[in-house]
């Protein structure tokens, strides 16, 4: 039997889990259900064990989350094929893109796609539910897994399928979000199930049905791979993938199918689009309380109580979010936990920074978390990973301070290479060409005084770059 390989969707922002969640560092990338493990790892880690899944998965992200994809599957083991969109265009042409590519390699293979930002706690009736779905799949079919409601939902949408068991059964309908009542008839008939928005199939049958049914799609898809640049990332053609339309898988292939079945899952699945559905996976204590961090509460009941930075205290409160960071923080109603959205747009449409980059940013090389910035001096620290190297750049508007406080750095001034370490400082001028790297065993931390008449990131040129980023501020 050919093998299944895995298609991981990653292009998601989780708007709805903000402000942890931020379009530069979204809630796939997170350790939101056991505080360890990312939900992208958790997914890349799903099929383990499974005698026909292969053991290589592929990743369909954006250029701005390469390197904290690639990180996080390399320290959880996982080898991956990662895909960069040129820019986001819904599922159904980043499933394409994933089709094309693994038919490359073998017209027989099967792709399990799935979102990186959901939860499913039985593994094993996953496991099951896919090989069911298999036969399906090996005589043509696309196959869906339908969610078992567990309760009336208005957040989901539906597929109508009437149920023989665990087998494979053709999809009657696929319908919009209901209201209430409408969900409530859904859950009572039985034969309707969440959408869960992963499928399985042949990847030459998918792209034969986009070609029918997307001919638009496909032919941009097509020649966007055709015309691709191989290396540690996968890069479709830019000026050929923006030729492709908007829409999802649901929107362009199933719902518009004959070969579309549904195989019906009950493995404690959730796609944690809101606080109050992260709440319902996660631990909680006798008063249905979740907390996590320095949070101390009194007679509260039904919260989700999150603290990063902070103390944070709550009395009498019930049925409430609070999610505090370093430079924000949510209060909201569970019931109005979908709400969050509305917010987000508002900051985005000031271009607040506060709904893209958290106050501490990943970079290849570390991190930096900007400590105070006012006019003219900007304060942060910035952490090097041991083996890692920042650019070769220098600056036009700012200069720089820095003090080691933990570890040790090696430093390019100019001419001079020299190390720092712990309580010993060095000064670069504006115009200075310069470099931290860190070529020891331990993380260095290092405070950096930036002063100047701009302090923006895009003050950086790029001279020489390990990470391919001559030229820009990523």
């Amino acid at each position: 039997m050919s093998s299944i390989l895995p298609v991981i969707l990653s292009g998601g922002s989780g708007t709805r889990l903000w402000p942890a969640s931020r379009s530069m560092y979204p809630k796939q990338l997170l350790p939101l259900v056991d505080g360890k493990t990312t939900m992208l790892q958790q997914t890349a880690q799903r099929l383990a064990g499974m005698q026909n899944a292969s053991s290589r998965c592929m990743v369909v992200c954006n250029e701005a989350h390469r390197f904290l994809v690639a990180e996080q599957l390399r320290e959880a083991g996982h080898d991956a094929q990662i895909v960069l969109e040129p820019e986001g265009r819904n599922t159904a042409p980043a499933v394409a893109l994933a089709a094309f590519l693994a038919a490359e390699e073998n017209p027989e293979a099967f792709l399990l796609v799935m979102p990186a930002d959901h939860v499913i706690h039985n593994t094993a009736e996953f496991q099951a539910a896919v090989e069911c779905g298999m036969e399906a799949a090996s005589q043509g079919k696309l196959v869906t897994f339908g969610i078992v409601p567990v309760r009336p939902e208005t957040g989901y949408g539906y597929v109508k399928a009437t149920p023989d068991g665990n087998n494979p059964v053709p999809v009657e309908s696929f319908v919009e979000k209901p209201d209430e009542k409408t969900a409530a008839a859904y859950v009572a008939d039985g034969s309707y199930f969440w959408n869960s928005g992963m499928f399985l199939f042949r990847a030459q049958t998918y792209l034969d049905t986009l070609s029918e049914l997307a001919p638009e799609m496909y032919s941009a898809c097509r020649l966007s791979i055709e015309k691709r640049t191989d290396g540690d990332f996968i890069r479709p053609d830019a000026e050929s993938f923006l030729a492709c339309p908007k829409d999802s898988i649901d929107y362009a292939v199933m719902e518009k199918t004959d070969a579309a079945a549904m195989v019906p899952l009950d493995a404690g699945w959730s796609d944690v689009g809101s606080w109050a559905s992260l709440h319902e996976v996660r631990q909680q204590d006798e008063d249905g309380n979740t907390i996590d961090g320095d949070v101390v509460v009194h007679d509260c009941r039904g919260a989700f109580i999150q603290a990063e930075s902070r103390l944070v205290a709550a009395v009498g409160v019930d049925n409430i979010v609070i999610i505090e960071t370093k430079d924000s923080t949510l209060v909201v109603n569970k019931d109005r936990a979908q709400d969050v959205k509305e917010v987000v747009d508002a900051l985005s449409a000031t271009d607040r920074s506060e709904t893209r980059l958290h106050r501490q940013v990943f970079r290849p090389w570390g991190s930096y978390d900007s400590l105070e910035n006012a006019d003219g001096f900007q304060v942060k620290r910035l952490v090097v990973n041991p083996g890692a190297v920042l650019s070769l750049q220098k600056h036009a508007h700012r200069a720089e301070h820095w003090v080691v406080v933990r570890g040790k750095a090696q430093i390019t001034k100019n001419d001079d290479i020299f190390d720092l370490g712990v309580n010993e400082s060095t000064y670069i001028a504006i115009g200075d060409i310069h470099r931290i790297a860190n070529p020891f065993e331990e993380p260095a931390h290092i405070i950096e005084v930036q002063c100047g008449d701009y302090l923006g990131e895009d003050d950086i040129v790029r001279l020489e770059d390990n990470y391919g980023r001559e030229g820009t501020n990523t």
